[in-house]
This record gives C-alpha cells, sequence and structure tokens, in this order.
C-alpha cells in the first residue's frame, strides 16, 4: 500500500434559583442506598431510583422509518427501549412514553402520528399500550390520572407543537406535570435541547438515564477516552466540513485513521491529485493540507483511497470503472472507495483493538457504489469475532451494517447519527447534561 499512491501516507445554569435544592430533595428521597451507576457526566439511571407505584414519564427516540402505508419499516431504536421499558414495569410504575416522528412542522399531520408506532410496541411487548391523541391538555393528565401499574401509555407527536423544539418553558413544564420521575433514553435526540429533553428537567426530578442513553454514553466514551490500541477511526460522508471536529478532536487519541467517501476528494485534491469531477470543498484545501501536516507531525498512520470506482454522471446506471485515484479522467467522478482500498482498509483493521467507524465509503444510496461501505461493514464484524471492540456511529453507516447483515455482529451501533457525531466532537450533549446530579 505504501508507496502505491500519493494518497497513502502511512505514518505519517437556567434554573430558577431554588430549583438546585428542589431537585436535590427530590433525588435524596427517590435514590437507593446502592452504589450509584454513572456516565461520564454523573446521572443516575432507572436502576437507582425506587419507581414502585410511581408514573416514569420516558423519552424514547421512536423516530423511525416508516412505510407508505404507515408501517414501522426499522425497529431497531424501538427494540433498544425495550429494557428499560420492561424494567419500569417490573417494579411495579406505569410508563408514558413520549417520542417525535418526522417533521410534522409543528401541527398535527396524520402522516407522522405515533398511533401506529403504539400498536407495533403493543406487539412487541405482547402487551397493551394506551394512545393519547396530545401529548398535553386534560385528556391526556385524565388518561394518565387513571394509569394503574403496568400500564403503558404512548403520548402522541411531540412536535405536533411548536414549542416542543423551541424548549418553551411552559410546554417544558407541562410535560413534566405528567410523571413522578423522567428518564431520557432517547439518546439519539440527546444533542437537542428542546423541551422533552432539556427543559423538563427544570421541573421533574428525580430525571435519570434509561439503558439505552447509559450504554451508548458507555460505548463512546470508553472510545474516546481509553481504548484499546490500536485505535483505528474510520470516517466517510460528502464533505470533510461536517467532520471536521471530529478530527481534531480524535487526532491526539488514535493511532489510524482512514477517510473515505467524497470528503476523500478534498484531501486528494490537497496533496495535487487531479480528481476529474469529483466532488471538492475548494474553500477547505488549506484545512486538509493542515491536517496533513499534523498527522505527519503526529506520527499516526493516514489512510486515503488509493483506488476508486469512477462514473460518467452520477447515476446508478451509469458507465463505471474501477481505476487509481491518480488516473480520474475528466468528466468522470468518483463514487465509491475501490477493492485495492477495501485491502488496505483490511490491514488496518485486522490489527486494531478499537475501531470507531461514522459514514460511508461511497453514494451508499445508489447500489452500484455501495460495495466500498458494505465491504467495511463485513470487516468490522470480522474485527469485532477476533476480540476488537467495534463502534458505529449511527446514521448510514448504521444502515450498511443492517443492510450487510452484520448489526448483531458488531459491538456497539449507535442509535442516534447526529448525536454520536457531537459526542466524537467532544461536544456536550445537551439532553445528557440535564440530568447531571448537582
Amino acid at each position: 500500500m505504501n508507496g502505491a499512491s500519493p494518497a497513502a501516507l502511512s505514518t505519517c445554569s437556567r434554573r430558577s434559583p431554588d430549583f438546585g435544592h428542589r431537585a436535590a430533595a427530590h433525588v435524596a428521597a427517590a435514590v437507593l442506598s446502592v452504589p450509584i451507576h454513572e456516565t461520564t457526566m454523573h446521572t443516575l439511571t432507572i436502576d437507582d431510583v425506587l419507581l414502585k407505584g410511581k408514573k416514569v414519564l420516558v423519552r424514547v427516540d421512536f423516530n423511525v422509518p416508516m412505510t407508505p402505508d404507515m408501517k414501522v419499516a426499522d425497529d431497531k431504536r424501538i427494540i433498544e427501549s425495550l429494557p428499560t421499558i420492561r424494567r419500569i414495569l417490573s417494579q411495579g410504575a406505569s410508563v408514558i412514553l413520549m417520542s417525535h416522528l418526522g417533521r410534522p412542522k409543528g401541527r398535527p399531520n396524520p402522516e407522522f402520528s405515533l398511533k401506529p408506532v403504539a400498536d407495533y410496541l403493543a406487539t412487541l411487548m405482547n402487551h397493551p399500550v394506551q394512545f393519547a391523541k396530545d401529548c398535553i391538555g386534560p385528556e391526556v393528565h385524565e388518561m394518565v390520572r387513571a394509569l394503574k401499574p403496568g400500564d403503558i401509555l404512548m403520548l402522541e407527536n411531540l412536535r405536533y407543537h411548536p414549542e416542543e423544539e423551541a424548549n418553551d418553558e411552559n410546554f417544558a413544564k407541562e410535560l413534566g406535570s405528567l410523571g413522578d420521575v423522567y428518564v431520557n433514553d432517547a439518546f439519539g435526540t440527546a444533542h437537542r435541547a428542546h423541551a422533552s429533553t432539556e427543559g423538563i428537567t427544570h421541573f421533574l426530578r428525580p430525571a435519570v438515564a434509561g439503558y439505552l442513553m447509559k450504554k451508548e454514553i458507555d460505548y463512546l466514551t470508553s472510545a474516546v477516552s481509553n481504548p484499546a490500541r490500536p485505535y483505528l477511526a474510520i470516517l466517510g460522508g460528502a464533505k470533510i466540513s461536517g467532520k471536521i471536529d471530529v478530527i481534531h478532536n480524535l487526532l491526539p487519541k488514535i493511532d489510524a485513521l482512514v477517510i473515505g467517501g467524497g470528503m476523500a476528494f478534498t484531501f486528494l485534491r490537497a496533496q495535487g491529485l487531479e480528481i476529474g469531477d469529483s466532488i471538492v470543498e475548494e474553500e477547505k484545501l488549506e484545512l486538509a493540507k493542515d491536517l496533513l501536516d499534523q498527522m505527519r507531525e503526529l506520527h499516526k498512520r493516514f489512510i486515503l483511497p488509493v483506488d476508486c470506482v469512477i462514473a460518467d454522471r452520477m447515476e446508478n446506471d451509469a458507465q463505471r470503472k474501477v481505476v487509481p485515484v491518480s488516473k480520474i479522467p475528466s468528466g468522470w467522478r468518483g463514487l465509491d472507495i475501490g477493492p485495492e482500498t477495501v485491502k488496505v482498509i483490511n490491514m488496518e483493521v485486522r490489527r486494531a483493538k478499537t475501531i470507531v467507524w461514522n459514514g460511508p465509503m461511497g453514494v451508499f444510496e445508489m447500489p452500484n457504489f455501495a460495495n466500498g461501505t458494505l465491504e467495511v461493514a463485513r470487516l468490522l464484524a470480522e474485527a469485532t469475532k477476533a476480540g476488537a471492540k467495534t463502534i458505529v456511529g449511527g446514521g448510514d453507516s448504521a444502515a450498511a451494517v443492517a443492510k450487510a447483515g452484520f448489526e448483531t455482529q458488531i459491538s456497539h451501533v449507535s442509535t442516534g447519527g447526529g448525536a454520536s457525531l457531537e459526542f466524537l466532537e467532544g461536544r456536550t450533549l445537551p439532553g445528557l447534561a440535564a440530568l447531571a446530579i448537582e
């Protein structure tokens, strides 16, 4: 791989004044006399609070793909929420579930109703799930008052109200009035400061993490704080601008970095290669050069594609061929990594003990340019079997793992693309920070 192409560089507080005291009192009253389960921000989990007889308000992320006839198309996020729901029920509590679905733009829209999701959940759990036609208001309060231990109630789409995304204080307060305990198990929304993820914690305590939230944070923290080495990061996607902060945050920690997808062509261009009509961010060329220099100075292995699948137009049925990255003709564009690049990545994957992957290696939406992404999914499954810790950061990468049939063969596949990306960038997630013990 080294020397085959210049493309491969192998070594180179908002709360009211008395809120803190009220929250502390609620937490003290609810915490069991057991060791606290901690995440990076010292949060409690559902294992640390008394739930018997309580009405437990749970923020889940049931923003799942739906078919045109309103059926659940991908139930991963629902499945991942089940341990938390079952734990609450087993403690003699009732469960009130709230979520958003799609982008209804702040008004009711049957296309985005959570009723089909409630019905699907009832089938999964073999347990009745009541459904409220709104998430606030007198009728909802009446349904909540009537709940008995062991009951499940799902509220209608939070985003039918613009106050949800605006993190409106009154809306958050009304949501908080529905429960005795707040549980956030919606990692996929943890990077958003919305009423149901951040604002509500000002009014309802204890506010704790569910099992999915804890699992996500534990895995991602292990990847950035104390990884087994060698530590490999594989980053893809269309543009370098979407991964700048991730690269900067991971550079001091990783031993090797693989770059694929459209963003690779900006790095290739920065090395002086002609890339035909491939995507390039001209305004990021200097940044790419700086990152290349940093990798050399830090003695990190930095791997770019050595070959790619090119096409004469951006269409699945376009004429295509495999060429070295140094020989992309004018009028053609790179849409996937090539077989030699897969071999190079395989060498890095086989030596790594911790691997984080975020972003596709090509135009994954088109089957003829999805092979590189699917091959990376296969390599990570093999690495997991060999003992490596593998973490896939949601989004298209998670979709590729599922499409390739390796979802259960990866150490952890995140349910939150944007949230996992921001965590890897080193940012504070508002939905997690709101659970912190003061």
